[in-house]
Protein backbone atom coordinates (compact mmCIF):
# COMPACT_ATOMS: atom_id res chain seq x y z
CA UNK A 1 0.00 0.00 0.00
CA UNK A 2 1.29 3.20 -0.67
CA UNK A 3 0.74 6.05 2.16
CA UNK A 4 0.56 9.76 0.85
CA UNK A 5 2.40 12.12 1.72
CA UNK A 6 -0.48 13.89 3.57
CA UNK A 7 -1.17 10.65 5.64
CA UNK A 8 2.16 10.60 7.01
CA UNK A 9 2.26 14.54 7.64
CA UNK A 10 -0.98 14.25 10.18
CA UNK A 11 0.36 11.23 11.58
CA UNK A 12 3.70 12.92 12.38
CA UNK A 13 1.59 15.98 13.66
CA UNK A 14 -0.38 13.96 15.74
CA UNK A 15 2.50 11.99 17.23
CA UNK A 16 4.84 14.62 17.71
CA UNK A 17 3.58 18.19 16.22
CA UNK A 18 4.42 20.05 19.37
CA UNK A 19 6.67 22.50 19.39
CA UNK A 20 9.44 23.13 21.88
CA UNK A 21 8.14 26.35 22.94
CA UNK A 22 4.96 24.41 24.06
CA UNK A 23 7.19 21.97 26.05
CA UNK A 24 8.90 24.85 27.78
CA UNK A 25 5.63 26.58 28.61
CA UNK A 26 5.87 29.45 26.28
CA UNK A 27 3.19 31.20 24.65
CA UNK A 28 4.55 32.02 21.45
CA UNK A 29 3.86 35.46 19.76
CA UNK A 30 5.37 38.32 18.45
CA UNK A 31 6.00 40.21 21.59
CA UNK A 32 9.25 40.91 23.25
CA UNK A 33 8.40 38.69 26.49
CA UNK A 34 7.63 35.47 24.39
CA UNK A 35 10.49 36.12 21.62
CA UNK A 36 13.37 36.36 24.56
CA UNK A 37 11.73 33.19 26.26
CA UNK A 38 12.77 31.40 23.34
CA UNK A 39 16.11 32.26 23.59
CA UNK A 40 16.17 30.90 26.52
CA UNK A 41 14.97 27.89 25.58
CA UNK A 42 17.18 28.23 22.29
CA UNK A 43 20.53 29.03 24.34
CA UNK A 44 19.60 25.92 26.84
CA UNK A 45 19.13 23.30 23.87
CA UNK A 46 22.43 24.24 22.22
CA UNK A 47 23.89 22.11 24.95
CA UNK A 48 24.50 18.35 24.45
CA UNK A 49 21.34 17.84 26.66
CA UNK A 50 18.38 16.13 26.50
CA UNK A 51 15.69 18.53 25.21
CA UNK A 52 13.20 17.04 28.31
CA UNK A 53 15.77 18.29 30.27
CA UNK A 54 16.65 21.59 28.64
CA UNK A 55 12.80 22.32 28.73
CA UNK A 56 12.78 21.62 32.28
CA UNK A 57 15.47 23.76 33.28
CA UNK A 58 13.81 26.64 31.17
CA UNK A 59 10.41 26.45 32.96
CA UNK A 60 12.53 27.00 36.14
CA UNK A 61 14.45 30.05 35.32
CA UNK A 62 11.05 31.17 34.02
CA UNK A 63 9.03 30.16 37.66
CA UNK A 64 12.15 31.73 39.43
CA UNK A 65 10.69 35.01 37.56
CA UNK A 66 13.70 35.23 34.32
CA UNK A 67 11.35 35.75 31.71
CA UNK A 68 12.76 39.12 30.33
CA UNK A 69 16.15 40.51 29.54
CA UNK A 70 15.85 42.51 32.66
CA UNK A 71 15.48 40.06 34.88
CA UNK A 72 17.45 37.68 33.51
CA UNK A 73 20.35 40.74 34.02
CA UNK A 74 19.35 41.36 37.14
CA UNK A 75 19.41 37.94 38.76
CA UNK A 76 21.84 37.12 40.80
CA UNK A 77 24.31 34.38 39.17
CA UNK A 78 23.90 31.95 42.00
CA UNK A 79 19.77 32.46 41.66
CA UNK A 80 20.38 31.52 37.49
CA UNK A 81 22.27 28.29 38.60
CA UNK A 82 19.88 27.08 41.16
CA UNK A 83 17.06 27.17 38.86
CA UNK A 84 18.68 25.28 35.96
CA UNK A 85 19.73 22.31 38.78
CA UNK A 86 16.07 22.83 39.41
CA UNK A 87 15.63 21.16 36.33
CA UNK A 88 18.68 18.90 36.12
CA UNK A 89 20.25 21.40 33.76
CA UNK A 90 23.84 20.15 35.93
CA UNK A 91 26.58 19.51 33.56
CA UNK A 92 26.21 23.01 31.97
CA UNK A 93 24.41 25.31 34.72
CA UNK A 94 27.29 27.34 35.48
CA UNK A 95 28.54 28.15 32.23
CA UNK A 96 24.92 28.35 30.53
CA UNK A 97 23.78 30.75 34.10
CA UNK A 98 27.01 33.26 32.82
CA UNK A 99 25.81 33.18 29.45
CA UNK A 100 22.01 33.73 29.91
CA UNK A 101 23.42 37.25 32.21
CA UNK A 102 25.63 37.76 29.23
CA UNK A 103 22.82 37.48 26.58
CA UNK A 104 20.13 39.55 28.57
CA UNK A 105 22.92 42.55 28.72
CA UNK A 106 23.20 42.23 24.85
CA UNK A 107 19.95 42.19 24.01
CA UNK A 108 19.13 45.38 26.20
CA UNK A 109 21.83 47.35 25.55
CA UNK A 110 21.68 46.41 21.17
CA UNK A 111 18.20 45.94 20.71
CA UNK A 112 16.67 47.45 23.82
CA UNK A 113 15.49 43.51 24.98
CA UNK A 114 13.63 43.67 21.64
CA UNK A 115 14.43 40.59 18.99
CA UNK A 116 12.10 42.38 17.02
CA UNK A 117 14.63 45.20 16.34
CA UNK A 118 17.28 42.46 15.47
CA UNK A 119 14.91 41.05 12.85
CA UNK A 120 14.35 44.56 11.74
CA UNK A 121 18.09 45.34 11.51
CA UNK A 122 18.48 42.32 9.62
CA UNK A 123 15.35 43.14 7.07
CA UNK A 124 13.96 39.94 7.58
CA UNK A 125 16.16 38.12 6.29
CA UNK A 126 16.33 34.38 7.51
CA UNK A 127 20.35 33.93 6.84
CA UNK A 128 21.45 37.82 8.99
CA UNK A 129 18.77 36.76 11.55
CA UNK A 130 20.90 33.60 12.11
CA UNK A 131 24.10 35.57 11.99
CA UNK A 132 23.38 37.92 14.02
CA UNK A 133 21.41 35.33 16.55
CA UNK A 134 25.50 33.82 16.62
CA UNK A 135 26.57 37.06 18.53
CA UNK A 136 24.69 35.73 21.61
CA UNK A 137 27.05 33.76 23.77
CA UNK A 138 25.44 30.14 24.09
CA UNK A 139 23.82 30.54 20.78
CA UNK A 140 25.78 28.74 17.56
CA UNK A 141 24.91 27.67 14.24
CA UNK A 142 22.19 24.98 16.07
CA UNK A 143 20.64 27.30 18.43
CA UNK A 144 20.10 29.64 15.59
CA UNK A 145 18.27 27.25 13.46
CA UNK A 146 16.14 26.49 16.76
CA UNK A 147 15.14 29.80 16.81
CA UNK A 148 14.14 30.50 13.89
CA UNK A 149 12.53 27.36 13.66
CA UNK A 150 9.91 27.88 16.20
CA UNK A 151 9.95 31.59 15.71
CA UNK A 152 8.41 31.41 12.09
CA UNK A 153 5.18 30.39 13.74
CA UNK A 154 4.95 34.25 14.12
CA UNK A 155 7.78 35.53 11.73
CA UNK A 156 6.53 35.29 8.35
CA UNK A 157 9.30 36.57 6.77
CA UNK A 158 11.54 33.49 7.59
CA UNK A 159 9.09 31.11 6.91
CA UNK A 160 9.54 28.21 6.03
CA UNK A 161 12.19 27.29 8.14
CA UNK A 162 13.74 24.13 7.56
CA UNK A 163 17.21 23.28 7.78
CA UNK A 164 19.37 20.35 7.71
CA UNK A 165 18.18 18.32 10.78
CA UNK A 166 14.32 18.79 9.53
CA UNK A 167 15.26 17.93 5.97
CA UNK A 168 16.84 14.86 7.60
CA UNK A 169 13.73 14.07 9.75
CA UNK A 170 11.86 13.81 5.81
CA UNK A 171 13.95 11.49 4.79
CA UNK A 172 13.65 9.45 7.02
CA UNK A 173 9.85 9.15 6.38
CA UNK A 174 10.18 9.36 2.82
CA UNK A 175 8.55 12.72 2.57
CA UNK A 176 9.74 15.44 0.01
CA UNK A 177 13.18 16.71 1.50
CA UNK A 178 13.29 20.32 -0.37
CA UNK A 179 12.05 23.32 1.46
CA UNK A 180 9.16 24.21 -0.42
CA UNK A 181 7.96 20.75 -1.24
CA UNK A 182 7.62 20.25 2.39
CA UNK A 183 6.53 23.51 3.24
CA UNK A 184 3.68 22.90 1.12
CA UNK A 185 2.69 19.63 3.10
CA UNK A 186 2.07 22.14 6.11
CA UNK A 187 -0.82 24.97 6.56
CA UNK A 188 0.15 28.09 8.74
CA UNK A 189 3.30 29.25 10.17
CA UNK A 190 2.46 27.61 13.31
CA UNK A 191 2.19 24.33 11.53
CA UNK A 192 5.68 24.67 9.80
CA UNK A 193 6.66 25.39 13.49
CA UNK A 194 5.26 22.30 14.68
CA UNK A 195 5.91 20.05 11.25
CA UNK A 196 9.50 21.11 11.91
CA UNK A 197 10.09 20.37 15.71
CA UNK A 198 8.00 17.19 14.98
CA UNK A 199 10.81 16.52 12.26
CA UNK A 200 13.67 17.03 14.62
CA UNK A 201 12.40 14.33 16.20
CA UNK A 202 11.94 11.99 14.35
CA UNK A 203 15.68 12.73 12.75
CA UNK A 204 17.26 11.78 16.35
CA UNK A 205 14.35 8.52 16.53
CA UNK A 206 14.25 5.50 13.92
CA UNK A 207 11.79 4.53 16.68
CA UNK A 208 9.50 7.36 16.40
CA UNK A 209 9.92 7.00 12.17
CA UNK A 210 8.84 3.80 12.23
CA UNK A 211 5.63 4.26 14.89
CA UNK A 212 4.64 7.43 12.43
CA UNK A 213 5.08 5.50 9.34
CA UNK A 214 2.81 3.04 11.02
CA UNK A 215 0.12 5.15 11.92
CA UNK A 216 -0.17 6.64 8.88
CA UNK A 217 -0.81 3.33 7.17
CA UNK A 218 -3.40 2.50 9.71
Amino acid sequence: MVTSDRAVVGALLEEHGRTYAEEAGIRLSDKPGPLYQVLVLATLLSARISAEIASAATRELFAAGFRTPEAMEQAAWQARVDALGRGHYRRYDERTATQLGEGACLLRERWAGDLRRLRDEAKGDAKRIHDLLTGFPGIGPVGADIYLREVQAVWPQVAPYFDKRVLEGARRLGLPHSVDALAGLAGSGEDLARLAAALVRVSLSKQAAEMVKSAAES
